[in-house]
């Protein structure tokens, strides 16, 4: 039987995922009310604004029931802003988002404006794939804290020479800095179909 992939269809990024959920041979299905939680499998939070999402999950009656859920055990992954309200702390501060349930602190807008847009390419991702990989990153959070217990799932080097973690997961939670709708592939959609989803 196919898996159900919600997507939080609020505003943002959302049908770059849903393109994404179709070319794997997915159910995709757009979530906007309660009642669109029903019968999914697992949900993807996209990019977008933040604030404006935030919003949105209250005024649609969605924060308090995807909250349970989440904490039940749904399988969800954020992509930049979706990661955002993941996250448990924002920029120094405790988040306010109805789901912020991730043991992680991110930084607003950390790699630049829109105009500092970019791509980084590594050569491969062990779990993810063995070919090389572009990441896009568009007014992307950094990750600046990681709970004992958060696992680290993507590096990328830094003009200092340092390393930083764009990518982290934890139980049902996976959170990307940057854009794999907009990039070529489905190799990190199949990650959460294949390794989130059961």
């Amino acid at each position: 039987m196919k898996k159900t992939i919600g997507v939080l269809a609020l505003q943002g990024g959302v049908a770059e995922h849903l393109q994404k959920i179709e070319a794997m041979g997915a159910q995709k299905k757009e979530v906007r009310f309660p009642s669109d939680l029903e019968g999914i499998d697992g949900i993807i939070l996209p990019g977008g604004e933040t604030t404006c999402i935030g919003k949105l999950l209250i005024e649609n009656g969605l924060a308090e029931p995807l909250r349970k859920m989440l904490e039940e055990g749904l399988p969800v992954w954020g992509t930049c802003a979706g990661a955002i309200l993941l996250a448990k702390e924002i920029d120094g501060k405790k988040n306010n988002s109805p789901i912020g349930l991730m043991d992680i602190g991110v930084k607003r807008n950390a790699y630049g404006k829109q105009l500092d847009s970019f791509i980084e390419t590594i050569p491969s991702i062990p779990l993810i794939s063995s070919q090389p990989i572009s990441l896009i990153f568009i007014r992307a959070p950094r990750f600046v804290r990681l709970g004992k217990t958060v696992e680290p799932l993507v590096e990328i080097s830094t003009a200092q020479g340092g390393r930083e973690i764009v990518a982290a997961q934890k139980n049902n939670f996976l959170a990307t800095a940057f854009h794999p709708e907009l990039g070529n592939g489905t190799a990190f959609h199949e990650y959460f179909l294949h390794h989130f989803i059961r």
